[in-house]
């Protein structure tokens, strides 16, 4: 038995905000025009509506898919409406299941490590039929009011992120699924970039509620790991990026994501490029790719995940 993805689903608030409107809003500090989009490649990024939470975006998209018959709800986000109870609950509310529930939290890799807790879930036979869902809205977090350029380089990150739900459901089939997965930490890197409000070390206290990250030394520190987790996946199974209709790469900004398609020498038409118009989408990025790919029941898709903390992930699927 393995487990299948049988649905992927995505949904973007309506609202766009380009990069000279994020560099327009900006107060205090001036940054120069024109550099957000020259630094990242990202033209547009999507925003919630002031009503929306992060379960209403996972709840729309989970409305796309036949999920009336889940077994299990995972919310798997970098996001959340509260600290207490797990968002889990909300979204299942809102969608009318009655099923067990639960949060899986990893940055960026929260989908991906979502998906893998499937996965297990499935192959133990505790679950049969699991929706996976994600609603993320990091506008929420964006620091608007800048005092100097150390402070803006400090809240850079921010102005890369896209709010967006997505939805994953999977099922157990005898004959397809994720055929393989692998995944890796340094954990001695979780401070290169945090939200560190909310929690037992920042409270209440709203100067720690923005996003706060060195993108240099996050860089940095992906580099350190190394790509070998993303070519062992094609050693050990055999497989080219060829093999693959699409690779779904976590992207940020696109100098990083051409240097790592560079390394890991992956073609351009595997690639699907989501970064221009939809911005950082944080961990409904790679649903949001195969949302978008040229895929065919039948087909290989490739997994790549980068999530600060900092951890990375490779699932290869057959869908």
């Amino acid at each position: 038995m393995k487990a299948r993805i049988t649905g992927v689903a995505t949904y973007l608030p309506q609202r766009t905000m380009t990069s000279a409107e994020v560099e327009r809003r900006i107060e205090g500090y001036v940054p120069y025009r024109g550099v957000v989009e020259r630094l990242t490649g990202i033209r547009s990024r999507h925003v919630a509506g002031d009503h929306q939470q992060a379960s209403d975006l996972a709840a729309e998209a989970a409305r796309e898919l036949d999920h009336a018959e889940a077994d299990l709800l995972i919310f798997a986000s970098a996001s959340q409406d509260m600290v207490e109870p797990a968002t889990a609950h909300i979204v299942a509310a809102k969608l009318g299941l009655s099923c067990p529930v639960f949060d899986v939290k990893n940055a960026c890799n929260s989908m991906l490590n979502g998906i893998q807790v499937a996965e297990a879930l499935i192959l133990s036979g505790a679950h049969r039929k699991v929706l996976v869902c994600s609603g993320e809205i990091p506008s929420r977090a964006i620091r608007w009011k800048v005092r100097d350029r150390t402070e803006f380089v400090n809240s850079f990150a921010g102005y890369t992120l896209s709010d967006t739900g997505a939805a994953v459901l999977m099922s157990a089939d005898p004959e397809r699924g994720i055929f393989y997965r692998d995944f890796s930490a340094d954990s001695t890197a979780w401070a290169i970039g945090t939200l560190p409000g909310g929690g037992s070390t920042h409270p209440r206290d709203p100067e720690y509620s923005y996003f706060r990250g060195d993108g240099r030394r996050l860089k940095e520190a992906f580099e350190r790991v190394g790509p070998d987790l993303f070519l062992n996946a094609l050693k050990r199974t055999g497989l080219t990026w060829d093999d693959f209709a699409v690779v779904a790469v976590h992207q940020v900004a696109l100098p990083y994501l051409r240097f790592l398609a560079k390394v890991l020498d992956i073609p351009d038409d595997r690639l699907v490029v989501s970064l221009p118009e939809h911005g950082n989408c944080a961990s409904a990025t790679l649903p949001l790719q195969l949302a978008l790919g040229g895929w065919r029941p039948g087909d290989r898709v490739a997994l790549l995940g980068l999530g600060g903390g900092i951890s990375t992930g490779v699932m290869l699927v057959e869908m």
